[in-house]
């Protein structure tokens, strides 16, 4: 038996060139070891050298990244990739190492059908002839749980789902049955059913091909249940690394705890959240963080009371919503068109000051119901009371007076905020369509206090958006949001896409916000265990109905439905 590793990293040290005279180091003398017929995870947040490091393995490092130590070495099977040419390289990456990407639709050619595409593969790198590759493909669709794979062979990847496209890009990893996979995020985009199918995927795939994986990944609790070693990494650094059971059980290091902690646990909801600087102290946090905790803020103790929630008797309605439909017509053919029911009859209240969790997977109709009630796609059916008015019946001129009422924050604050304009500019602009404040001198006032209340220095508001970290933008569009003074918030899984810090942190903001001011939110998640944390009612939806809703606890302690059962069944649960 062979004991040496399949890929040894030593001394791994990158930097980017920013200009002709200056580099950032992004990996800093990283060293780790992935042994034969293993599954090692790679832990950490953005920014932590994590993806560039593995980007090395695959010689896919841009243009303006290098490898600056002539005592860097990467080893994979007894070979100095390092000291490979670029033709041996791409020979080997192809073969022997393969990759899965984080978004599959970025990484499939939309042009192409996925049968064309695993076949490509295979000729290229196995050598097949075309009718050989063709069947070869469809047992490798077969294999990775593609339904009907002799339909789906000739399908495009946009005729796909999130999880079926992930499919395919694992397919196309395992086709050459390559001894090293790196996967990398491969669920982050997914819900929370898609995501245990893939995990335990390749899982299953990892054993059946003995293949070594090494799964890349912000999130300690996916990686418990399939990795045998685990590397916490953090500013280009390895900052823990052994046994997941010991990493996992018995973390060592405070950001390895911190990362343990960060995420909401459905055993406990504190009145705030666990973040970075809890476990690393203050100053070390606001550098981690980009600065996204104003400077000289000082760090919010733990508090020790735990929340309590759900709906109560003396409870004022703010929001009625009552069989609320929305169907779309999608052409079909030349001529034909056909209808497609996305919410069916959806019937809910909504407190003044509480929060409505909103679950399900993709295709649920979640976020179309949230999109009808702010009036972005216009409803079929059914009424939405809101200060004894139906919002779905008001004539565009009635609804503009309610607009800065209701808001909503987006998924993405990439793409939710104007590149063009300063952060001053993002927030005055909807103050003065609305006529808040007397003047600008007044308004620039508001947004300063609004910046300072989500906890953004002063100087923010004269930078750009893409001056900012994620969590930074999305801190900036619920500032854009509170220029209105809105009653009801609708979050569409607003802190999805954050890492779990981060996530944190817009978490306790979101709280803290609803404490002050009384808010109501609509909460849009598939992820469970954020919505067990924050909503006082949960409504889970499937297929554009409402299957279930209850009070939060209630739902979590007693689930009713299947659907819900498998759902929670689903969460990912670490130690």
């Amino acid at each position: 038996m062979d004991d040496t590793p399949l890929l040894d990293i030593a001394n791994l040290r990158i930097a980017f060139r920013v200009d002709r005279h200056t580099t950032v180091e992004a990996v800093k003398g990283v060293s780790f070891q992935v042994p034969r017929n293993a599954t090692v995870a790679l832990v950490g947040e953005s920014g932590s050298g994590k993806s560039v490091s593995s980007l090395a393995v695959m010689g896919l490092l841009p243009a303006d990244a290098t490898v600056i130590d002539p005592a860097s070495r990467i080893r994979f099977d007894g070979r100095d990739l390092l000291a490979l040419s670029a033709a041996e390289r791409r020979a080997l990456c192809g073969k022997d190492i393969a990759m899965i990407f984080q978004e599959p639709m970025s990484s499939l050619n939309p042009v192409f059908t996925v049968g064309a595409q695993i076949v490509e593969v295979l000729r290229l790198h196995m050598g097949m002839g075309a009718a050989q590759a063709r069947r070869r493909a469809l047992e490798l669709l077969d294999e990775v749980g593609i339904p009907d794979p002799a339909a789906r062979i000739d399908a495009y990847p946009s005729q796909m789902s999130g999880g079926q496209q992930q499919r395919v890009m694992i397919a196309m990893a395992i086709a050459c049955e390559s001894k090293l996979l790196i996967a990398d995020e491969p669920t982050t985009a997914l819900d929370v059913t898609i995501q245990k199918q893939i995990m335990e995927l390749i899982a299953r795939l990892q054993k059946r091909h003995a293949m070594a994986v090494l799964f890349i990944t912000h999130d300690l609790g996916l990686v418990a249940e399939i990795a045998d070693h685990v590397i916490v990494m953090r500013h280009g650094e390895v900052r823990e690394a052994g046994p997941a059971q010991q990493v996992l059980g018995q973390p060592r290091d405070g950001y390895t705890k911190a990362l343990l902690h960060c995420r909401p646990s459905l055993d406990a909801r504190p009145w705030h959240l666990p973040v970075i600087a809890d476990y690393l102290g203050e100053i070390e946090h606001q550098r981690f963080a980009g600065g996204d905790i104003a400077e000289g803020q000082g760090v919010t103790p733990l508090h020790p009371l735990e929340r309590r929630r759900g709906y109560g008797p003396d409870d004022q309605p703010v929001l009625v919503v009552n069989k609320l439909s929305k169907s779309f017509h999608l052409r079909e053919g030349w001529f034909g068109k056909r209808e497609f029911q996305a919410v069916k009859d959806v019937s809910f209240t909504l407190a003044r000051g509480k929060t409505l969790g909103v679950v399900g997977e993709s295709g649920s109709g979640k976020t179309t119901v949230g999109l009808t009630l702010l009036r972005l796609h216009q409803a079929s059916g059914g009424s939405a009371m809101f200060d004894g008015r139906d919002l779905l019946a008001m004539t565009p001129r009635e609804f503009q007076a309610y607009k800065r009422r209701i808001q909503i924050i987006f998924q993405n604050p990439y793409a939710s905020l104007n590149p063009r304009f300063t952060v001053g500019q993002i927030l005055l602009e909807p103050m003065r369509i609305h006529r808040i404040g007397a003047d600008d001198r007044e308004r620039t006032a508001i947004a300063h206090g609004l910046l300072e209340k989500v906890g953004l220095p002063a100087t923010a508001f004269q930078r750009y958006p893409h001056e900012f970290s994620g969590g930074q933008r999305q801190r900036i569009a619920i500032a854009r949001c509170l220029t209105m003074k809105p009653e009801i918030l609708v979050c569409d899984e607003s802190v999805s896409a954050l890492d779990v810090s981060v996530q944190a942190q817009v978490l306790n903001l979101l709280q803290d916000l609803q404490d002050e001011f009384g808010l109501s939110y609509i909460f849009i998640s598939h992820d469970l265990s954020v919505v067990k944390y924050i909503a006082d009612q949960v409504m889970v939806m499937h297929r554009g109905e409402v299957v279930e809703l209850a009070d939060s606890d209630q739902l979590y302690r007693n689930p009713a439905h299947p659907y819900t059962r498998a759902l929670l069944a689903a969460i990912p649960r670490h130690g």
